[in-house]
Protein backbone atom coordinates (compact mmCIF):
# COMPACT_ATOMS: atom_id res chain seq x y z
CA UNK A 1 0.00 0.00 0.00
CA UNK A 2 0.99 3.30 -0.93
CA UNK A 3 -0.28 6.92 0.60
CA UNK A 4 -0.99 9.63 -2.04
CA UNK A 5 -1.04 13.51 -1.62
CA UNK A 6 -3.36 15.05 -4.07
CA UNK A 7 -4.05 19.18 -3.81
CA UNK A 8 -6.22 19.35 -6.83
CA UNK A 9 -8.89 16.65 -6.19
CA UNK A 10 -10.98 15.97 -8.98
CA UNK A 11 -14.76 16.28 -7.85
CA UNK A 12 -15.20 12.55 -9.16
CA UNK A 13 -12.35 11.70 -6.49
CA UNK A 14 -14.35 13.72 -3.80
CA UNK A 15 -17.23 11.65 -5.17
CA UNK A 16 -15.55 8.76 -4.30
CA UNK A 17 -14.64 9.30 -1.30
CA UNK A 18 -18.07 10.36 -0.12
CA UNK A 19 -19.40 7.24 -1.52
CA UNK A 20 -17.27 5.24 0.33
CA UNK A 21 -18.31 7.36 3.96
CA UNK A 22 -22.13 7.22 2.98
CA UNK A 23 -21.78 3.25 2.07
CA UNK A 24 -20.32 3.06 5.87
CA UNK A 25 -22.85 5.16 7.72
CA UNK A 26 -26.20 4.03 5.60
CA UNK A 27 -26.69 1.12 8.22
CA UNK A 28 -26.32 3.81 11.02
CA UNK A 29 -28.22 6.21 9.37
CA UNK A 30 -30.83 4.05 7.10
CA UNK A 31 -34.60 5.19 7.23
CA UNK A 32 -33.77 8.35 8.38
CA UNK A 33 -35.54 11.05 5.97
CA UNK A 34 -33.49 13.64 4.50
CA UNK A 35 -35.52 16.89 2.40
CA UNK A 36 -34.18 20.12 1.12
CA UNK A 37 -36.92 22.93 2.00
CA UNK A 38 -35.92 26.86 1.28
CA UNK A 39 -38.42 29.89 1.68
CA UNK A 40 -38.20 33.10 -0.33
CA UNK A 41 -38.95 36.58 0.09
CA UNK A 42 -39.71 37.77 -3.63
CA UNK A 43 -40.66 40.96 -4.79
CA UNK A 44 -41.94 40.81 -8.75
CA UNK A 45 -39.80 38.18 -9.77
CA UNK A 46 -36.63 38.68 -8.11
CA UNK A 47 -35.67 37.26 -5.08
CA UNK A 48 -35.15 39.87 -1.95
CA UNK A 49 -34.09 37.33 0.61
CA UNK A 50 -34.02 33.42 1.46
CA UNK A 51 -33.47 30.88 3.60
CA UNK A 52 -32.17 26.85 2.09
CA UNK A 53 -32.17 24.46 4.95
CA UNK A 54 -32.65 20.35 5.27
CA UNK A 55 -35.07 18.32 7.68
CA UNK A 56 -33.07 15.49 8.67
CA UNK A 57 -34.80 12.93 11.07
CA UNK A 58 -36.48 15.91 13.95
CA UNK A 59 -33.55 18.47 13.21
CA UNK A 60 -33.95 21.43 11.22
CA UNK A 61 -30.41 21.96 9.61
CA UNK A 62 -30.35 25.85 8.31
CA UNK A 63 -27.34 26.39 5.50
CA UNK A 64 -28.02 29.68 4.49
CA UNK A 65 -30.57 32.52 5.28
CA UNK A 66 -30.23 35.80 2.49
CA UNK A 67 -31.32 39.02 2.67
CA UNK A 68 -30.98 41.88 0.13
CA UNK A 69 -28.81 44.95 1.94
CA UNK A 70 -31.87 46.85 0.82
CA UNK A 71 -34.43 44.93 2.81
CA UNK A 72 -31.92 44.84 5.92
CA UNK A 73 -34.11 45.52 9.56
CA UNK A 74 -37.36 45.19 8.12
CA UNK A 75 -38.03 42.12 10.03
CA UNK A 76 -37.66 39.94 6.78
CA UNK A 77 -34.64 37.50 7.84
CA UNK A 78 -36.86 37.05 11.14
CA UNK A 79 -39.71 36.14 9.19
CA UNK A 80 -38.25 33.62 7.01
CA UNK A 81 -36.63 31.99 10.06
CA UNK A 82 -39.88 31.65 11.59
CA UNK A 83 -41.87 30.79 8.91
CA UNK A 84 -39.43 27.85 8.26
CA UNK A 85 -39.30 26.86 11.75
CA UNK A 86 -43.16 26.42 11.69
CA UNK A 87 -43.15 24.11 8.60
CA UNK A 88 -40.20 22.19 10.15
CA UNK A 89 -42.47 21.68 13.20
CA UNK A 90 -45.12 20.48 11.31
CA UNK A 91 -43.17 17.85 9.66
CA UNK A 92 -42.07 16.50 12.77
CA UNK A 93 -38.56 18.78 14.07
CA UNK A 94 -37.63 19.07 17.13
CA UNK A 95 -34.40 20.81 17.35
CA UNK A 96 -32.80 23.64 14.95
CA UNK A 97 -29.13 23.95 13.84
CA UNK A 98 -27.49 26.38 12.51
CA UNK A 99 -24.10 27.72 11.76
CA UNK A 100 -22.21 31.68 11.45
CA UNK A 101 -19.27 33.41 11.43
CA UNK A 102 -18.64 36.30 13.34
CA UNK A 103 -19.05 39.11 10.94
CA UNK A 104 -22.19 37.55 10.05
CA UNK A 105 -25.23 36.71 12.27
CA UNK A 106 -25.27 35.27 15.66
CA UNK A 107 -26.79 37.75 17.49
CA UNK A 108 -29.77 37.58 14.95
CA UNK A 109 -30.34 33.81 16.13
CA UNK A 110 -29.57 34.51 19.56
CA UNK A 111 -32.58 37.14 19.35
CA UNK A 112 -34.81 34.11 17.88
CA UNK A 113 -33.90 32.09 20.83
CA UNK A 114 -30.76 29.69 19.64
CA UNK A 115 -28.13 29.28 22.09
CA UNK A 116 -24.68 28.90 21.43
CA UNK A 117 -23.42 25.45 21.82
CA UNK A 118 -19.73 25.45 20.25
CA UNK A 119 -17.64 28.37 19.20
CA UNK A 120 -14.30 27.57 16.85
CA UNK A 121 -11.86 30.65 17.12
CA UNK A 122 -9.46 31.97 14.94
CA UNK A 123 -11.60 30.30 12.00
CA UNK A 124 -10.80 30.18 8.88
CA UNK A 125 -8.26 32.31 10.26
CA UNK A 126 -9.04 35.43 11.92
CA UNK A 127 -12.84 35.41 12.59
CA UNK A 128 -14.66 32.65 14.81
CA UNK A 129 -17.39 30.20 13.67
CA UNK A 130 -20.48 29.47 16.25
CA UNK A 131 -23.03 26.59 16.35
CA UNK A 132 -25.50 27.45 17.71
CA UNK A 133 -28.57 25.22 18.16
CA UNK A 134 -33.11 25.81 19.03
CA UNK A 135 -35.48 23.57 20.63
CA UNK A 136 -38.66 23.79 18.66
CA UNK A 137 -41.00 22.62 21.20
CA UNK A 138 -40.32 25.80 23.20
CA UNK A 139 -42.51 29.26 22.43
CA UNK A 140 -40.55 30.31 19.82
CA UNK A 141 -38.66 33.99 20.84
CA UNK A 142 -39.75 35.71 17.52
CA UNK A 143 -39.79 39.58 17.18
Amino acid sequence: MEYKLDIEPSDNDINEIRCGLIKHNTPFLSGIIKSKVSYYAVEGDKKIGGIVADLWGNWLLIKFLWVDDSMRGKQVGSELLHLIEEYAKSEGCKSALVDTLSFQAKPFYEKHGYKCQMVLENYPLDSSLSFLTKSLNDNSVYS
